[in-house]
């Protein structure tokens, strides 16, 4: 594959991050998107359905993964880059799914930045933009 190509694939499927951006509004359930964009700390944390909201999460998070698996393969085209990446991801999701749900569950008493942040790794594809550097350093070092 050629290196143009290799960008304008890079280009599109980050493009298709953004679709998942836009689009999840309307599509994917999630009560505390209008919390954190309003006055949150005068709020209380609205009502919400676990069982929903982390079948959502799972979705966007599940969306967002594969294509970010996507464009780790077309940068390196490495099985063992998306065999550690896959682990990450699975490991990365319930660990922060479970966090996220114990400060929910808690009424926020630790603060609402620690489930703003939490949130914030699992609805958008922050891990892409941290694996993507580690691995050119390490493509670079072999």
């Amino acid at each position: 594959m050629s290196k143009t190509s290799k960008i304008l694939i890079i280009i599109f499927l980050f493009f298709l991050l953004v679709l998942v951006r836009f689009f999840a509004f309307n599509f994917l359930y999630d009560p505390f998107i209008t919390y954190f964009e309003q006055d949150f700390l005068k709020e209380s944390i609205p009502e919400f359905n676990s069982y929903k909201l982390f079948f959502h999460l799972l979705i966007r998070y599940s969306i967002n993964t594969i294509i970010s698996l996507a464009i780790i393969w077309v940068a390196f085209q490495n099985k063992s880059m998306i065999r550690f990446s896959i682990k990450f991801y699975f490991i990365a999701f319930l660990f922060l799914s479970f966090l996220f749900f114990v400060i929910l569950n808690s009424d926020l008493k630790q603060g609402y930045l620690l489930a703003f942040y939490v949130r914030r790794f699992l609805i958008h594809p922050l891990f892409v933009l941290i694996l993507l550097p580690a691995f050119y350093y390490k493509y670079l070092k072999e």
